[in-house]
């Protein structure tokens, strides 16, 4: 029986046969394509890559801060998450009020300059306390503007009322599980020039047949080896999520892509990954006395049997 990583393994060996090299956003340079599509069976184990460990910790406090509708990072901090420090930092880097020494493409130099690489990370760290600590700072240099929580949760309409997406679609399929108008959107254009960064993962569709709830994502822009690993388990552990609130068993996850790339100073990092040989997939338990979506606290979720290969370091572009 082939292994269901082996839908993932085989997007990065496609990705790097048949991809076009390409400039980005961040100047560092990728190689692309555009339409593909995964599909895990979610009856069959958690798709938590076993070829490199995940940090399923931080999946799951990045999960719950979307569904809570929070946008500052200071709630990431408080449960040791740092995955969109960058974002955040470079806020305060760039604003009028920031008095330190040049931060300017803080990302690249500090990969390129072991002395610069330093300052930056005293610099980051020095931020992270004020976050932590100075909740007037917080609020101004935490937030990350209208990210994924505000759209899921509070979408704003023309008429000034808010739109709660993720309880309507849970209602929803409560109530008429056979809609083919169960999704959330994410990707707001009214909003993306107030956001540190605009939504890569816009919009996801539930579906429901035999009694399993499956989901269905599109994302617009995927980071192959670094964020998309994320997104498959932070998908799959939502439509767990919801699954169970709605008395329903779990299907498949499809994950859709626009544009998939891996960035060229990952593509070393890729090739160890796929010499790893797939070990089978974990298990997820949820707390059987919590019912609600929006009550589950990280305590709530066990991750049961996980024994991956080592973790592989590679540098966020941003």
């Amino acid at each position: 029986m082939v292994h269901p990583e082996n839908e993932y393994l085989e997007m990065c060996r496609h990705i790097l046969k048949n991809g076009i090299k390409k400039q980005d956003r961040t100047g560092t340079g990728t190689i692309s394509i555009f339409g593909y599509q995964m599909r895990f069976d979610l009856s069959q184990g958690f798709p938590l890559l076993t070829t490199k460990r995940i940090p399923f910790r931080l999946v799951a406090s990045e999960l719950l801060w979307f569904i809570k509708g929070d946008t500052n990072i200071r709630y990431l901090l408080q449960h040791n998450n740092h995955i969109w420090n960058e974002w955040a930092f470079k806020n305060w880097v760039e604003s009028d009020e920031y008095e330190g020494p040049d931060m300017t493409n803080f990302g690249l130099r500090s990969l390129e300059n072991e002395q610069f690489n330093e300052l930056y990370q005293k610099e980051m760290d020095k931020f992270v306390k004020r976050v932590l600590n100075d909740d007037e700072f917080a609020k101004k240099y935490g937030e990350l503007g209208p990210v994924y929580g505000k759209q899921w949760r509070s979408w704003e309409t023309s008429r000034g009322e808010t739109i709660d997406q993720l309880k309507n679609v849970i209602e929803e399929i409560k109530r008429n599980p056979n809609s083919r108008r169960l999704l959330v959107v994410a990707y707001n254009p009214g909003e993306i020039s107030g956001m540190a960064l605009p939504p890569c993962h816009s919009l996801f569709q539930f579906y429901v047949a035999d009694g399993k709830l499956s989901c269905q994502l599109y994302q617009r822009s995927g980071d192959v080896f670094l964020g998309v690993p994320f997104n498959i388990a932070s998908y799959a552990l939502l439509t767990h999520l919801i699954a169970k609130e709605c008395g329903l068993s779990v299907g498949d996850f499809v994950h859709t892509f626009g544009d998939a790339h891996i960035y060229l100073n990952h593509i070393e990092q890729v090739q160890t990954q796929l010499s790893r040989t797939p070990r089978p997939f974990p298990t997820i338990k949820l707390n059987d006395k919590v019912n609600s979506v929006f009550d589950f606290e990280l305590e709530d979720i066990e991750l049961i049997g996980y024994d991956p290969h080592p973790a592989i370091k590679a540098p966020v572009a941003v």
